[in-house]
């Protein structure tokens, strides 16, 4: 299962002041992850790429908190994120 503790320690935030806010965008990258693949990220039988896709969005999720940046390179989700999860996609037609 991927909680809080492990999403920090990705992040490599030590602090607990961002808890709820870095538990939130856990949630979110959890909830797009197991649309994107139909399956459960937090089973024991989840595999690692999957694993790590939800660490990754995560991440992205904490670092970027708004829709544009300005003066920079903006990605819509991080190098790689999707082909972690290209394997386990679930296609509905």
């Amino acid at each position: 299962m991927i909680d809080l503790v492990a999403a920090k320690a990705h992040l490599n935030v030590t602090i607990d002041v961002d808890d709820a806010l870095i538990g939130d965008k856990l949630t979110a990258a959890k909830a797009f992850v197991a649309a994107y693949t139909a399956s459960d990220p937090d089973s024991d039988t989840s595999p690692a790429p999957v694993r790590e896709a939800v660490l990754q969005l995560t991440a992205h999720l904490y670092e970027n908190r708004e829709a544009s940046l300005i003066g920079i390179t903006a990605q819509h989700l991080p190098f790689g994120f999707l082909d972690l999860l290209t394997n386990y996609r679930a296609f509905a037609f």
